[in-house]
């Protein structure tokens, strides 16, 4: 790993707070939360962090709302925008092309395969902060923000209906996040996902509970 990373860590994280976030769930903390569980996940799996560390840090460095028609756009121009700065900061060259992939390849809208294990350990860290309690807190942020309703209530948990998470918050259960623990690509991110995914349907059997007529 570079010698000085605790030092290119902070100049990230300066990089990061001068730059606007699509929201307040995709915030600071949003990203620190990413670095600690890609830093776990590389270790783990022997991954560079090189790589894993900055793309960590700059994943979200370009700030599109999800309701936007560009979101699925971000990823790539995040990354971009990653390899400028790596590049004007004198971070290593050989490590460009894997950060810049890493960044591209995290993003669910930019439905881009990723092809290395720091890419796929990137995205499994961005993923699980979508889980567990974090992940139900988030979600309802991200809702509030774009003005969608909580659920629908009629059927509030798309038994008979298809998901419509741009109307209901509640739906955007159904049509992603209780599906993210089977994406996830490293051992250690399936046991933590299975984990979280499982209070998110507690909380599920909860609300039921309260709403039911």
């Amino acid at each position: 790993m570079i010698g000085n990373m605790n030092d290119f860590e902070q100049v990230f994280k300066e990089f990061m707070l001068g730059t606007p976030f699509a929201d307040t769930a995709h915030d600071l903390s949003h990203v620190q939360r990413v670095v600690k569980t890609a830093k776990q996940l590389a270790t783990e799996e022997g991954a560079d962090l090189d790589i894993v560390v900055p793309a960590a840090w700059l994943h979200d460095c370009v700030a599109v709302a999800k309701n936007h028609p560009d979101r699925a756009k971000a990823s790539k121009l995040a990354a971009d925008k990653a390899e400028r700065f790596l590049i004007e900061i004198g971070y290593p060259q050989e490590k460009l092309e894997g950060i810049h992939h890493a960044i591209v390849a995290h993003s669910f809208s930019a439905n881009v395969p990723p092809t290395t294990l720091e890419a796929q350990i990137v995205q499994d860290a961005d993923r699980m902060d979508a889980l567990g309690a974090i992940g139900v807190s988030r979600c309802m942020k991200v809702g509030g923000a774009i003005a969608r309703h909580l659920y629908h209530t009629g059927d509030p948990f798309c038994s008979d209906r298809e998901p419509d998470d741009k109307n209901y918050t509640l739906d955007h259960f159904f049509i992603k996040l209780l599906h993210i623990e089977s994406q996830m690509h490293t051992l250690a991110a399936k046991k933590e996902a299975k984990r979280r995914t499982e209070f998110m349907r507690r909380f599920l059997d909860e609300l039921a509970r309260e709403i039911e007529d």
